[in-house]
Order: structure tokens, then sequence, then C-alpha cells
């Protein structure tokens, strides 16, 4: 069954969109990287940034503005979407999904062994966002990565401070003219929806690739893509249970089979599911935080959408509900948003 708001499958970076004639260019301002920010808002690069926890709809809702804003690209802020591998595991939008928007950082960087550093996306972020500006298109940033997010944003940034982890404070003083986007679900809906998710995405493929990139010797690795939720769930139930031994006998334990085999399993589901709440928990933590030190986050309500996709999960009931209800409450008050932050 594949998910309302799917899992993701990989990609790679598309072709820029062909840049505007001059005249037709939108009017946001050029970004120099080379030359030093000043605190007017009409010196800095316009910025469009969609947060939240994750499953909340990010991806949906870039590629719906981007389908009202012209010549808009998007950049990825996912941690772990930085990295090529685990598509599914991991969400990656997929290409057809994309409606032909380009997006950056996303699956491109081949390493496992190594974490990319909050500096290091900064770097390749703010490269990113000028080359796009420099052809008068729009970008998007988009992922639930606070810590990455706010590397990337702020104008003095000090990669030996965890201003999440209480050891500084959270600059309000931003290198971009920002548009902060907030999509938020209530609590329970949302925990509830994202268990929901993971047997969706177990259905997608998820154990199979999991399966695939099993490697017993690098266990007790924990760095790059191997951080990702599902990777340490299921390297306990693959030790047990290695996956070269089950091809003969089906590769997911189904009802009935070897009950000690199918508790290993569900036990890693049961603890996918409850890690990927604690992420969701820990990221509108940070968000909270940006908001406490000034950042002008506006919070988008999609807890009626999501109780209504969760309704059709129960009922087999049309999408019409949760679409309308998305659109209405999610997307129209963001398109707004957005037009008057490009009109000022």
């Amino acid at each position: 069954m594949k998910p309302i708001f799917s899992s993701f499958h990989s990609l790679h970076s598309p072709l820029l969109h062909p840049p505007l004639p001059l005249h037709r260019r939108p009017r946001w301002p050029r970004m120099d990287s080379s030359t030093p920010h000043q605190d007017s808002s009409e010196n800095k690069a316009k910025l469009i940034v969609i947060m939240g926890a994750t499953g909340t709809g990010k991806s949906r809702l870039s590629i719906d503005l981007s389908s009202r804003f012209p010549h808009s690209q998007i950049i990825n802020s996912d941690k772990m979407q930085l990295y090529n591998g685990l598509d599914i595991t991991t969400n990656k939008i997929p290409l057809h999904e994309r409606k032909g928007v380009p997006h950056f950082l996303l699956g491109e960087f081949d390493s496992i062994d190594a974490d990319v550093a909050p500096s290091q996306f900064r770097s390749s972020a703010g490269l990113t966002i000028a080359n796009i500006v420099s052809r008068g298109n729009l970008p998007f940033l988009v992922g639930g990565s606070n810590s990455f997010i706010h590397a990337l944003l702020v104008e003095t940034f000090d990669s030996e401070v965890d201003v999440f982890a209480g050891s500084g404070s959270v600059s309000h003083v931003l290198r971009y003219d920002c548009c902060f986007l907030w999509v938020d679900v209530a609590w329970s809906v949302l925990c509830d929806y994202l268990c929901k998710r993971v047997d969706e995405m177990l259905d997608s493929g998820m154990f199979e690739e999991l399966a695939q990139f099993y490697a017993p010797d690098k266990e007790s690795v924990r760095v790059g893509l191997r951080k990702a939720i599902g990777v340490p769930e299921f390297d306990g139930y693959f030790r047990k249970y290695p996956p070269w031994e089950s091809e003969e006998n089906g590769m997911v334990p189904e009802e009935g089979c070897d009950p000690v085999r199918r508790e290993a399993y569900e036990e890693a589901v049961r603890e996918i599911q409850d890690n990927t709440c604690r992420l969701a928990k820990r990221q509108i933590g940070k968000i909270l935080r940006l908001i406490g030190a000034g950042w002008d986050l506006r919070r988008l309500d999609a807890t009626a959408t999501f109780g209504a996709v969760m309704r059709k999960k129960k009922s087999s009931s049309s999408d019409l509900e949760w679409r309308d209800i998305w659109e209405r409450e999610v997307v129209e008050p963001s398109v707004k948003i957005v037009k008057r932050f490009l009109e000022e």
C-alpha cells in the first residue's frame, strides 16, 4: 500500500529551469555570496523556508506552492535525505511527485561512512541558493533538520556551539530574507499517523531495502546514512536472521511463521515507530526554541487534514475530504503568505 503522504524513492538533481527573460525576472534581490550581508532585508536574497516535524507534509506543500510560483526550485534540508541510498527508509520524494520542479542536495552525498557536518551543509546549501537566485529563480528550503536550517540561515555560525543543546543562544540575525512556513499537526494525531506510515513504508519495500543495506561488519558504525531510523532497529534482527539465509523462506516473516522470528520483527517495527515519534518531538522542540529566539515562523495547522487521512485509512473512503481540507487550511494560507512576502 502506498502512503497517502507517500514514502519517497531515489532521485537525481534535474537540470535547472531555463532562466526567465530579463524583463520578466522576479524582483527578489540577487545574492552575491562574496559580499557581506547587510541588516536590511532589501539587500538579502529572498528564501521560502518550509519547516515542521517529520511526516507533516512539508514536501507536499513545497510542490503545491511550486505550482503557484513558477521557477521555484527546492533545496533539501533533511540531513538523512542528503545521502544517496535508502530512499524508502529516508522518505525521499519520488521523481514522479516532483512535477518537474528541480530538487537539490537530495541524495547527492555518496559517503555513508562520515557525517555531513552543519558547516558543510551551510556551505553547500549557501552556494546552491546563490546559483538559484542568480538565474532569477525562487529558492525553497524544505526539510525537518532544524540544526542544519539554523546553521545555514544565521548570519554568524559557530560550528563548535550546539545552540539546541543549551551551549549557546539562537541568533535572530539571518543572512537571507526568509519567509518561514511551519506545518504543524497536533501531537496525538501526528504520532498515530507516523506509526501508520511506518507500516506503509514496510509495505512499500523498506524491509527489503534495509536487508540489502545490512553490513555485519558495520553494525557498530553510527555515522552518515547508518544513523537513519530503521538501520539500527533492524540490525539486531538481521544479526539473528541474516538476509541471505531468509531469502529461501521469504524475507518478511509472515503471521504463522516461527513465532520467535516474528516477534523479533515486530519488536524492530515498534522501535522504529517509537523512535520516529521521538524524532518528531525533538524537532518540534527545536522549532519552539527558534520561535522563542525571535524567528518569525507562520504556523499552518494541518491537524484536520491528518485527521481526515486517518479516517480514510480506517474506512477506505475517498481522498477528496483530506485533499479539500489540505488545500483550504494549508495551501491557500501559504500562498497568501508567500505572495505578500514576495511583494514586500
